[in-house]
């Protein structure tokens, strides 16, 4: 991974880090699949490499029909730095888009219900998640040209709040888990674990999202609500969670 993101910042003087947020989520995949089913992991890795090798190549085909656009991040009034964004055009649903998606959200509502009762958080959460798109539909079905929101704005305000909250990671950690009972280097270490997995987790969600929105802004409700911001705090609770289960150092002082 070191030797890749080398070679590219070498020749490019661009630092590639989608190829580890593909990493990552691969690693993710073939641990839930090696954990649930028990396969070998050495199998789960043959298995799982070419899997996401065909994953990329599609997401190549398929990519964003953006421009790239800057937004500046002040950190102080002296210092600042651009931020690349992915600017596109905002299309309105037409009929076809609209109607697609009504089935699809409708037929998997109904399915919703064939669920077993030891899914039943699955299911809960399912519908949730579709009760904002029928929203959405509603929404666009009467008052589509009276939309406020723009893809521009959407990415770059997404990018700008992802790497303010990765910026604001050391801060919530120093104020809820610094402190209990930690020592030093895991404090640090949850710190960094956090703040490296979003931000290799963030160039693969704007990369998705600039997919989806090309299509139509009828989908930005849902990708704003579940998959935006809140997804990364919650990917931020998982982190402190996991890192409360961490053993305590008695001999540390609270604090």
């Amino acid at each position: 991974m070191s030797c890749g993101i080398t070679i590219s910042f070498g020749i490019l003087d661009i630092v590639n880090i989608a190829h580890p947020a593909f990493i990552i989520l691969g690693s993710y995949v073939a641990y839930i699949v090696n954990v649930s089913l028990g396969i070998d992991p050495i199998l789960t890795a043959i298995v799982m490499t070419p899997a996401f090798y065909l994953l990329g190549a599609g997401m190549r085909i398929l990519a964003a029909n953006a421009t790239l656009g800057l937004t500046e991040h002040h950190v102080t009034s002296y210092v600042r730095f651009a931020i690349p964004y992915p600017r596109m055009e905002g299309i309105a649903p037409d009929g076809q888009m609209w109607w697609s998606t009504a089935t699809v959200v409708g037929l998997l509502y109904a399915a919703s219900y064939l669920f077993s009762k030891k899914f039943t958080p699955v299911t809960y959460l399912l519908r949730a998640v579709l009760l904002i798109q029928i929203t959405a539909l509603v929404y666009f079905l009467f008052f589509a040209a009276s939309f406020p929101h723009s893809p521009d704005s959407y990415m770059e305000g997404l990018v700008t709040y992802q790497i303010a909250l990765i910026s604001a990671v050391p801060m919530l950690f120093g104020l809820t888990y610094y402190v209990f009972k930690f020592g030093l280097i895991k404090k640090i270490a949850l710190t960094v674990l956090t703040m490296a997995h979003l931000s290799l987790f963030l160039p693969l969600q704007i990369l998705l999202q600039a997919i989806v929105l090309q299509k139509s802004v009828l989908f930005m409700p849902m990708l704003y609500i579940v998959f935006g911001l809140p997804l990364d705090i919650f990917m931020i609770l998982a982190f402190y969670s996991w890192g409360m289960n961490w053993t305590r150092d008695p001999n540390v002082k609270r604090g």
